[in-house]
């Protein structure tokens, strides 16, 4: 398998890094950690491919020291408690290099409290060193007991000139480019598109290398770039334009009563690493707008499927998503309360704010009482059927059906309910086409 360049060029030393200046810069504080062995535990906090992960492996090379990597994608508690009982052992054993073992949690902001919880004890007590790294802010992603302990450094997204340097370098110094004799007509293609990601950049270039056919001398230009990328990149971007392209084919896959549909829409976003709060956000969302009363239990599904990815996070998560996802798809669909907030806010707009009814306000004080508030309401509990039929609507809105049960077996029981009830004042429609 051939590795991709961003892996090959990745840099083994300071030196060989490019960017981040203000903390590995001669002099630097970061720089000075290193060169000190004195480390603390610290979050990176910085865009993507800025050189989070780079950073922490050269670290771990310089000091000597055993390197752990987990990614909170596809991490549990469970891995954490293997590589924290790796390092005890370690720090255990005599050693020429002092300093502990480092854990590196890619990702860390998607590590659930549980998960964050339990790295607590062994970076207090220092068994392990712990290098997180985020494209979230912190101060809201990750706990405050853990944060205490840590040292937050922000990287900073790569300059132009940074990442023209690691273009040229790229053609200089790696093997497989080296032989084709590469020159660049222009760049601004390869950088608009990288979006200042070193590691996308440099597997754009790569990608457009191996396009060029025989073995030549290869010049690339803003167009050749385009052409290719155009081609070649339509991968899942949890922050691009796929993000909204596959949340809203796994929306219309539930909508359409399709799980088999739904599982994979699924599956692409967590294999793209998706936010899971994102994913149970919005089935808790269609639950009351694309399910509603056909099943009120949908809700109370999609609710508890949100706590339980916010209790546990990724890879347990997905389980919860899935079978929260197979339930909103098969169940019956309405979105007839959807659709009566729509009516009632249009009928809002469209006739301003009317007076309440004098018969249903609230009349804490004697002056209330003397101008007629609440007098003639009918408490519903003392009539039959614990119901009076009385008059809620203002007078300009009298008769007006903003809910209009749907057609599945649920609603059509409610729509029967309540033209028991409102007889002929509301007009409830045919029980076969829920229309009036």
């Amino acid at each position: 398998m051939s590795i991709p360049l961003a892996e090959r060029l990745r840099p083994q030393s300071l030196d060989e890094y490019i960017g981040q200046e203000h903390l590995v810069g001669t002099d630097a504080v970061l720089r000075r950690a290193i060169t000190s062995n004195r480390l603390p535990s610290m979050i990176f906090w910085g865009p993507p491919g800025v050189g989070k992960t780079t950073l922490a492996g050269i670290i771990a090379r310089n000091l000597k020291r055993p390197f752990y990597v987990l990614s909170a994608v596809s991490s549990g508690v469970k891995d954490v408690r293997e590589v924290i009982e790796k390092a005890r052992q370690y720090n255990g054993q005599l050693k020429e290099v002092p300093g502990n073992a480092i854990l590196f949690i890619d990702e860390i902001h998607r590590f659930s409290k549980s998960q964050q919880d339990s790295l607590l004890a062994a970076v207090e007590q220092g068994i392990i060193t712990l290098i997180g790294a985020t494209t979230e802010n912190p101060s809201f992603e990750v706990i405050s007991p853990l944060l205490s302990r840590c040292q937050v450094y922000v990287l900073r997204e790569l300059t132009k000139e940074n990442l023209e340097n690691l273009l040229h370098r790229a053609v200089q110094q790696d093997s497989e480019l080296k032989k084709r004799n590469i020159s660049f007509k222009e760049t601004a293609s390869l950088l608009r598109l990288s979006g200042g990601d070193a590691r996308k950049l440099l597997n754009l270039l790569d990608l457009v290398v191996q396009s060029v056919p025989g073995d030549g001398p290869v010049a690339i230009s803003d167009d050749y770039v385009l052409s290719v990328a155009q081609q070649n990149l339509a991968r899942y971007d949890k922050n691009g334009e796929q993000h909204y392209d596959i949340i809203s084919a796994f929306i219309k896959s539930i909508r359409g009563s399709d799980p088999n549909a739904a599982v994979y829409w699924l599956a692409r976003m967590i294999a793209g690493g998706e936010d899971p709060l994102f994913i149970a956000r919005r089935m808790l969302i269609l639950a009351s707008e694309d399910i509603g009363n056909a099943n009120p239990t949908a809700l109370v599904i999609a609710n508890n499927c949100f706590e339980a990815v916010n209790k546990i996070g990724y890879p347990e998560c997905r389980i919860t998503l899935s079978q929260a996802a197979v339930y909103l798809a098969c169940s019956a669909k309405s979105n007839a309360s959807y659709m009566a907030i729509e009516d009632a806010l249009a009928a809002v707009k469209e006739s301003g704010d009317l007076p309440v009814p004098l018969s249903i306000r609230n009349a804490p004080t004697k002056l209330m009482k003397s101008l007629g508030y609440g007098k003639e309401y009918a408490y519903d509990h003392h009539r039959e059927r614990n119901f009076a039929g009385q008059e809620f609507l203002p007078e300009e809105l009298k008769g007006r059906t903003f809910y209009q049960p749907g057609t599945n077996t649920r609603e059509q029981e409610i729509r029967s309910w309540l033209k028991s009830l409102w007889k002929e004042k509301y007009q409830y429609g045919d029980e076969s086409t829920g229309k009036p």
